[in-house]
């Protein structure tokens, strides 16, 4: 594929999978896919599934034509892809559930825990921060990042101290978005929420580079950071107190989850978001890019 091809396709940077699926292809998952059934010598696979490699493999129930792929092997999302030329809308009822506006979604604060019960990192904060982190990276425009500390310091601070060359200046990375008081004059790049429904990123009137953070994510940084920072409290050697209990503090609390390792962002989906960004054709940040293509699985990957 030549540059301008790859230009086309939104690629700026060399990268090891290319999508070529069919432009208007309609993914379900399994279990809405009604009257279809597999074409037993299409049912090839890597691994001990399915991955579509021999054509579509899934046959209408009613003609027989080959109407759709069914993916479900190793390293992959089990999804079915339906043909666009087989798929047709039905009449009916079109409108759209309304989308909740920003100060609502800020009440709720409906966030996802960082660590899972068996201490491990929660992927979707991986994943999450593996493609904020390429945005970040790119807006810094070579200089290094800080970050507040805390949780930003975990997922974000180390990955940028790693990635970026230390010394000044730096550049001042900070959560801005709905529920939260206007960010600091200084602050150079706005870690903003995507809406959970239209997948639109908050819009700040200030004008500096906004780099956008899963909502489920986004809303934990901004609202329960307290409650990490109460690991790192218990930490500290207990100190003996006298008198009652303060108000609103519950004798049996549970202690904050303790992370195994330290956290890790996605590399592949760093890379991938990465090369789509035009900014990555400049020598800083391909020589960024070409780092982490090469060592993968070096830290902070």
């Amino acid at each position: 594929m030549g540059p301008a091809q790859a230009a086309a396709r939104g690629l700026f940077a060399p990268t090891h999978a290319v999508c070529f699926g069919t432009p208007g292809t309609v993914v379900v998952t399994p279990g809405d896919a009604r009257n279809t059934a597999l074409i037993p010598d299409r049912c090839e696979g890597s691994c001990y599934g399915v991955d579509g490699r021999a054509g579509p493999n899934l046959a209408c129930t009613g003609c027989g034509r080959p109407v759709a792929t069914r993916i479900d092997d190793c390293g992959a999302w089990q999804e079915v892809r339906f043909d666009p030329q087989a798929v047709r809308l039905l009449a009916g009822d079109d409108r759209e559930p309304p989308s909740l506006d920003w100060a609502t979604l800020a009440n709720e604060r409906s966030a996802t825990e960082p660590i899972e019960p068996q201490g491990w990192w929660n992927p979707r904060w991986e994943a999450a921060v593996g493609v904020a982190l390429a945005h970040v990276v790119a807006a810094s425009a070579g200089a290094p990042v800080t970050v507040p500390g805390g949780l930003l310091t975990e997922t974000f601070g180390r990955s940028l101290d790693t990635l970026l060359p230390p010394g000044p200046p730096a550049k001042r990375l900070v959560p801005a978005g709905p529920g939260l008081p206007d960010h600091d004059d200084d602050a150079d790049i706005l870690l903003v929420p995507i809406h959970p429904q239209t997948g639109e990123a908050w819009r700040s009137l200030a004008p500096v580079a906004a780099v956008p953070l899963a909502a489920e994510v986004w809303m934990y940084l901004a609202f329960h950071q307290d409650r990490h920072d109460r690991r790192h409290q218990c930490d500290r050697p207990p100190i003996p107190a006298s008198g009652r209990i303060p108000e609103g503090v519950l004798r049996d609390d549970p202690l904050p989850r303790h992370p195994w390792s330290r956290f890790r962002p996605a590399g592949p989906l760093f890379l991938r978001t990465l090369v789509g960004l035009p900014a990555v054709r400049l020598p800083w940040l391909r020589a960024i890019h070409d780092r982490v293509r090469t060592a993968p699985y070096a830290f902070p990957f």
